[in-house]
C-alpha cells in the first residue's frame, strides 16, 4: 500500500462495528481514561436464596421450593379466614345482643352510643374551651325543642304557631345570657303574652268554628311552649355567665346523664317492678335505684374534684338534679301518652328527638341555678 493510501485511510473514522469492539482496522485496543474496562469481577455476588432446614436439623438447610412458598402462603391465608370468621361471629353476637336490646327498651343500642358520645364531645369542647360557645349550642338546641313541640302538638290537633314560637324563643334564650338575669323574667311575660295574643288574632282570622275551650286551650299551650324548652334553656345560660357557672352547667348536665344511664343499665339487667305504669311501662323500680346510685356518686366526685365543694355538698347536689330529672323524664312520658306518640320526633336515631334527651336536663337547671347561689364559694351574697 502506497503512502497516499495510507494518508487517505487515517483521515477516515472508523465504522460503528469498529467503535463497539473497542478497536480499529489495525487491531489496536482504544483507550480511553473517562470509559475505564468493564470488570467482571467487581460485581457482588447475587444472595443466596432462603434456606429451610432438612429433617429438622437447623444445622442442614436446603434453599425454599415452590412447595415451601405455597405451604407458607396456604398457611396465611387460613390464618386470615380464621381471623374473618372470629370478627363475623363478634359481629353477629353484638347485633343479637343489640336486638334483645332493642325489643326490650325500644332504642337502638350502638346509635344511641355512637350519637351521645358526639353530643357530648361537643358540649364538652364548648364548656371546656369558650363558654361562649355553649350560647350557639344552647340557642340551636331550644329552637329544635320548640320546632319538635310544636310539630308534635299540631299533630294532635292542637293549634300552635310554629314561627312566632322560634322568634320569641329565640329572644328568651338571648337576654337571658346578654342581659341582666331579672329581665329574663321580663322577656318570659312578653314571650308568653306574644305568643297567646298571636294565637287569638289568627283564630279571630280563621273563622273556623273552633270552640271557645279549644280556643282556650291552644293559647295556654302555646305559653307553655315558652316557659318549657325557651325559658329553661335560658337558665342554663344565666348559670353559664356567671363566674365559673361553666363549671355547674357541666356538672349538672353530667349528673342528669349518669342519673339516665344508671336508670338505663340497672333497668335493663334488674328491672322487673314497673315504676309508673300508666305513665311510662318501661320504667322500674330497680332502675330508679341504679340512678339514685349514679347520680350520688357522680354528685360527690364532680363537687370534690371540679367544683371545689365538701362531699355533702354533692349529695344534696346529685340528690336535687336527680329529682329535676326524674319529674321532668316522667312529665314528658305523660305528655307524650296524652299526645299518643312514642317519641318527640325521629331525629336523633336510638335517642328518639332531641326533647327526648333533654326531658331531664331542661327542668335540672332550676336547682342547678339554685345551688350555685346556695353553696358556691365563688358567690359574694
Amino acid at each position: 500500500m502506497s503512502d497516499e493510501t495510507r494518508d487517505a485511510e487515517e483521515g477516515i473514522p472508523p465504522t460503528r462495528r469498529e467503535a463497539r469492539d473497542g478497536a480499529p482496522p489495525d487491531g489496536v485496543p482504544l483507550a480511553d481514561t473517562a470509559f475505564p474496562t468493564f470488570d467482571a469481577e467487581a460485581i457482588p455476588p447475587r444472595p443466596p436464596l432462603p434456606a429451610s432446614p432438612v429433617g429438622g436439623n437447623p444445622a442442614v438447610v436446603r434453599p425454599l421450593d415452590t412447595a415451601d412458598h405455597n405451604a407458607i402462603r396456604e398457611q396465611w391465608r387460613a390464618a386470615r379466614d380464621e381471623l374473618e370468621s372470629h370478627v363475623s361471629h363478634a359481629r353477629d353476637q353484638i347485633d343479637q345482643a343489640n336486638e334483645r336490646i332493642k325489643q326490650r327498651t325500644g332504642r337502638d343500642l350502638v346509635l344511641a352510643i355512637l350519637i351521645g358520645l358526639a353530643f357530648g364531645a361537643a358540649l364538652l369542647g364548648s364548656l371546656l374551651f369558650i363558654k361562649a360557645l355553649f350560647v350557639p349550642f344552647a340557642l340551636a338546641a331550644a329552637l329544635l325543642g320548640v320546632y319538635e313541640l310544636s310539630r308534635a302538638l299540631r299533630a294532635s290537633g292542637r293549634r300552635v304557631d310554629v314561627i312566632p314560637q322560634l322568634v320569641a324563643g329565640a329572644f328568651l334564650v338571648l337576654s337571658a345570657y346578654f342581659a341582666e338575669p331579672w329581665l329574663s323574667w321580663v322577656m318570659l311575660f312578653v314571650a308568653v303574652a306574644f305568643v297567646i295574643v298571636w294565637r287569638l288574632i289568627a283564630q279571630m282570622v280563621a273563622k273556623d268554628g273552633r270552640t271557645y275551650g279549644d280556643v282556650l286551650a291552644d293559647a295556654v299551650i302555646s305559653g307553655f311552649v315558652q316557659v318549657y324548652v325557651p325559658f329553661l334553656a335560658g337558665v342554663a345560660l344565666i348559670l353559664l355567665e356567671q363566674e365559673g357557672g361553666q363549671w355547674w352547667v357541666l356538672s349538672f348536665i353530667a349528673i342528669a346523664v349518669a342519673a339516665d344511664t344508671g336508670a338505663y343499665a340497672a333497668g335493663l339487667a334488674f328491672g322487673r317492678h314497673p315504676m309508673a305504669p300508666k305513665i311510662s311501662p318501661k320504667k322500674t323500680w330497680e332502675g330508679f335505684g341504679g340512678a339514685v346510685v349514679a347520680s350520688l356518686v357522680a354528685g360527690v366526685l364532680l363537687a370534690i374534684f371540679l367544683l371545689e365543694l365538701p362531699w355533702w355538698a354533692g349529695l344534696i347536689f346529685g340528690a336535687s338534679i336527680l329529682l329535676s330529672a326524674t319529674l321532668g323524664d316522667l312529665g314528658e312520658s305523660m305528655l307524650k301518652r296524652d299526645l299518643g306518640i312514642k317519641d318527640m320526633s325521629s331525629w336523633l336515631p336510638g335517642h328518639g328527638g332531641l326533647l327526648d334527651r333533654l326531658d331531664s336536663i331542661l327542668p335540672s337547671t332550676i336547682p342547678a341555678l339554685c345551688l350555685y347561689f346556695l353553696l358556691s364559694p365563688w358567690v359574694v351574697l
